[in-house]
């Protein structure tokens, strides 16, 4: 009886894991229902697939008329690394052709579109502002839009709930493909959700003054027995990475704690280059107790801090040990976890005096473009508070909020 009740304390986790069904599975259980017929593209990656891991290529291309991919970011099969060009060119394993929205263009041209019917979008998304997968879906329904093609979008979990929105809106002249929208840094809403929103509120109109306000003709494959509280463990599905540096559902809560900070170049070693990516803060003149115990004395809601020690495998850092922390969130609601970096920057200026916007001022404008605003730069990197953007930061929070709730499909 005790061997068998260790085993149940095993596997009982797994077996209280719920059983999401995401997008492409209620498309097959549905016969595919809205492609029958018709000419069909896909925009997708290699996280486009049912759980038992079949692509969303294969299963679309075995039963509808699949005649065309569109490879967003890192490729429609994964092989283009952070920030590469990807290029056009004919998928060896369907002989379809593959049109690169990452690469000369970004938005698909009427030629790209050109005989289709419909064009189906299924890529994990990390629900964070500034990962560029939404930014193709938002090009591709304004494309689709102008040539009165429907969009059809295969709902997928959001790893960080959808429950959690931080961050301010984009501001004026701070629109660009990391900031697409007008909406919050974390913005709390499944793929689907946000292209319902960015569709009917005019969020896609485009940020140069045209009247580019065009909807497109837009449904969503919901997912069965998703809830918003549920983070993606819940979920009981495989998490296969959306691109090089998301490994794991956790990584993708950690992108948005690190990834502003992993703008200054030369700064601080978050871990990419090493087994955690964007989960570590660390570099070889730091001490990292002492980097422990200032972090732990901000009394920071919902965030731990522990001591690390490590070699980074690649990056500037490689073959080094640093010295730094890891964070962990014991209360993720009661989290502000775009925070997390801004406290580490704190806390190393006063330990060390080192400013990130001094050290890398080339990185600026790119930093400016992540935030959607030159406002945390300009206040945060003059004090290296974060008591002085704490509340801007929040300004908009509760509005989107009430806003995003007209779009809820969970």
């Amino acid at each position: 009886m005790k061997k068998f009740a260790a085993i149940l304390l095993i596997f009982l986790p797994l077996l209280c894991r719920s059983q999401v069904k995401p997008g492409i599975e209620v498309l097959w259980d549905r016969g595919f229902e809205g492609l029958k017929g018709k000419k069909v593209g896909l925009l997708t990656n290699p996280s486009g697939v049912d759980r038992q891991l079949r692509s969303t290529i294969d299963i679309l291309r075995d039963s509808v008329d699949l005649v065309a991919i569109f490879a967003p970011e890192h490729g429609a099969r994964g092989d283009a690394y952070a920030g590469d060009h990807v290029q056009s060119y004919t998928d060896k394993a369907t002989g379809l052709p593959v049109y690169s929205v990452y690469g000369a263009t970004r938005k698909p041209t009427p030629e790209m579109l050109k005989g289709l019917d419909i064009v189906v979008y299924d890529i994990q998304d990390v629900g964070c502002r500034s990962y560029t997968f939404i930014s193709a879906l938002g090009l591709m329904m304004q494309a689709c839009a102008e040539k009165d093609i429907e969009v059809m979008v295969l709902d997928r979990p959001n790893p960080l709930g959808g429950l959690k929105v931080e961050g301010s809106y984009v501001e004026p002249g701070f629109f660009s493909y990391v900031s697409q929208y007008r909406i919050p840094y974390i913005y709390g809403l499944t793929v689907g959700e946000l292209a319902s929103l960015i569709n009917e509120e005019g969020l896609n109109r485009g940020q140069r003054g045209r009247d580019e306000a065009l909807k497109c003709r837009l449904s969503v494959i919901p997912m069965e027995g998703w809830k918003r509280e549920m983070l993606f463990p819940q979920t009981g599905l495989p998490w296969v990475l959306p691109s090089p540096n998301i490994p794991s559902a956790e990584t993708a809560v950690c992108y948005p704690s690190a990834g502003l900070c992993g703008e200054f170049y030369g700064y601080l070693q978050i871990g990419i280059g090493y087994t955690l990516p964007f989960g570590v803060f660390a570099a070889p003149w730091i001490d990292a107790d002492a980097l422990k115990e200032r972090l732990d004395s901000y009394g920071a809601p919902g965030v731990a801090w522990r001591t690390i020690h490590y070699k980074p495998f690649s990056g500037g850092c490689a073959g080094k040990l640093i010295h730094g922390v890891q964070f962990f969130y014991p209360d993720y609601e009661a989290a502000d976890i775009t925070l997390t970096q801004f406290y580490v920057m704190q806390a190393v200026y006063e330990l060390y005096g080192k400013n990130p916007f001094v050290i890398s001022p080339g990185r600026l404008g790119m930093f400016n473009k992540v935030c959607g605003t030159d406002y945390v730069s300009k206040t945060f990197g003059s004090s290296l508070k974060v008591a002085d953007i704490a509340e801007y930061w929040r300004k908009d929070v509760e509005e989107f909020k009430e806003l995003s709730k007209k779009y809820y499909l969970y």
